[in-house]
């Protein structure tokens, strides 16, 4: 698709790229996906916030839920920010291609970027299970930091997850994930009753992979 090109020199397996920073994701979802949206409370306070943002951005939700990230590659900075229109409301022909700026944590840690791909590898019963992904955005504001990343290669779903930590106005500290997934393939779709639990039981590993109160 067109649209892919214009944000990143990769590739995603999906098109409704960008899915997971509408709104109204869980009234209307992308046809043929399956949308969820889930958050918890970290805590509260600046050093909470900080704290997190740092494993957040550093994978920290990956590798606490279960997955070793492997053959991570920095991206391009570029970045899928919604379509852009003229005035007369006909989207542009060249669209604009948003760049984020490499950052590194206090370790040298190089951050999560827009553009980046790595590979999701989870221990399997019989064998490894790889996810290759693709980072299509960065959120990256004084109080609002995250990003989402999309399916790149083959997986039993396709689709878009994003992790946004935010520090609200009462001092509160909460992490959403937001996800758009469809199965993969006719067969997959018998199975997808089983993939949405997974899904649930994965997001539910996620959600607790920054908090205090599930230490890694």
């Amino acid at each position: 698709m067109s649209r892919r090109s214009t944000f990143t020199d990769q590739s995603v397996t999906y098109g409704a790229i960008g899915a997971t920073l509408d709104p109204d994701l869980l009234r209307y979802p992308p046809a043929g996906f399956t949308p969820g949206e889930d958050s918890v409370r970290l805590g509260s306070g600046r050093e909470r916030f900080d704290l997190s943002a740092e494993a957040l951005m550093t994978w920290g939700i990956q590798e606490g839920s279960g997955f070793t990230v492997v053959d991570a590659a920095p991206g391009t900075g570029a970045q899928y920010t919604g379509i852009a229109y003229d005035g007369s409301g006909a989207p542009l022909a060249e669209q604009p291609a948003a760049r984020t700026e490499q950052r590194f944590g206090p370790d040298g840690t190089p951050y999560v970027s827009a553009g980046m791909t790595a590979t999701l590898r989870r221990r399997g019963r019989l064998r490894h299970r790889s996810i290759p992904v693709l980072v299509v955005y960065v959120v990256d504001e004084p109080n609002r930091v995250g990003f989402a990343i999309g399916t790149a290669g083959r997986a039993p779903e396709n689709g878009e997850e994003s992790f946004i930590l935010e520090h609200r106005d009462d001092d509160s500290v909460w992490l959403t994930i937001r996800s758009a997934y469809e199965p993969n393939g006719g067969l997959r779709r018998a199975f997808a009753p089983l993939l949405r639990r997974r899904r649930r039981e994965l997001t539910t590993r996620e959600l607790r992979a920054l908090h205090p109160a599930f230490p890694s």
